[in-house]
């Protein structure tokens, strides 16, 4: 896809969508960069040309203002925000996440100049599953796994929850309504803001344990998005994550990050021996990554 195309951003007010406005008008895309209305301070920092970025107010259930922003554009990032008004996670804000998929993916499909859709989901629409300690099944996750949402509901895990049925929902009329769309299941992103109160982060220690705690740095997470919009094969779902947790050190690391005021404590040697054996796999995303940057270098 030509980088003099226009795409739209939404949500750009928080960090992914910030980052990739960014990325993409240093590119020499137009971008329309739909937000609500307390993330005008994010793009404020972009450090770029701004000729070509047009921006737009953004409500999630206000149809027409997601119909405005997309005129024009031949392709969608999507990510969620919370409303500034309902900044809790919980089982309520799942169905807050499935209205805002269904009407953004309504709104493409009613919108005949896009071409392709990033739907940013997480990791944890994966990993969360009943026989997830299973040690009889091959369970090396990857894009073809689901968390169970029964799963999710009895363990109060209302980020997975959320994640997992707006994905399914926005697959659902994607295919439905003919839509070309892939899917970014993003790990833990290292952003700056990012603390303790992070609901991704529920279950933190259980997923370490199963060797599935992935984290993902804004630059890689960017450089893939636009990878998965610009080349062509790209298809279905693609789990994202370029550092798994599964040492000790790291975990130490993590928590120091999330907690720096915390006293930090010396680790016993028992625990520097216990390294869970990784069990997620990005092979997928990984693969098609090389492939594009060896074509663009061909170019």
């Amino acid at each position: 896809m030509a980088p003099a195309a226009a795409v739209c951003v939404m949500d750009a007010s928080g960090h992914v969508g910030a980052s990739l406005t960014e990325r993409l008008l240093q590119k020499g895309y137009t971008v329309h960069a739909a937000l609500q209305r307390h993330g005008e301070a994010r793009l404020g920092g972009i450090c770029c040309d701004k000729t070509k970025l047009k921006v737009f107010d953004l409500d999630p259930f206000d149809y027409q203002s997601i119909l405005d922003a997309l005129k024009g554009c031949s392709g969608l990032f999507y990510s969620f925000e919370p409303p500034q008004d309902q900044p809790d996670c919980d089982e309520y804000m799942a169905e807050v996440e499935v209205r805002a998929a269904h009407n953004v993916l309504e709104a493409c499909a009613r919108t005949e100049t896009i071409d392709k859709i990033v739907f940013t989901s997480s990791a944890a629409a994966v990993c969360w599953r009943n026989d997830r300690k299973s040690t009889a099944l091959d369970l090396d996750l990857d894009e073809r796994h689901w968390s169970d949402v029964n799963f999710c509901r009895s363990f109060k895990l209302w980020h997975a929850l959320s994640k997992t049925l707006a994905e399914k929902t926005a697959w659902a009329l994607a295919m439905d309504r003919s839509l070309n769309m892939v899917s970014m299941n993003v790990g833990l992103l290292m952003a700056p803001d990012l603390s303790i109160t992070n609901p991704y982060l529920k279950g933190a220690a259980e997923m370490y344990e199963d060797g599935v705690l992935v984290t993902v740095d804004t630059d890689f997470l960017v450089d893939a998005h636009i990878c998965v919009f610009e080349d062509v094969s790209s298809y279905g779902r693609y789990l994202c994550f370029n550092n798994i947790i599964n040492r000790a050190e790291d975990a130490l690391e993590l928590a120091r990050k999330l907690t720096p005021s915390a006293p930090s404590y010396p680790q016993s040697q028992d625990q520097d021996m216990r390294i869970p054996q990784q069990r997620i796999s990005n092979k997928k995303l990984n693969k098609l990554m090389v492939e594009f940057k060896s074509k663009s270098q061909e170019c």
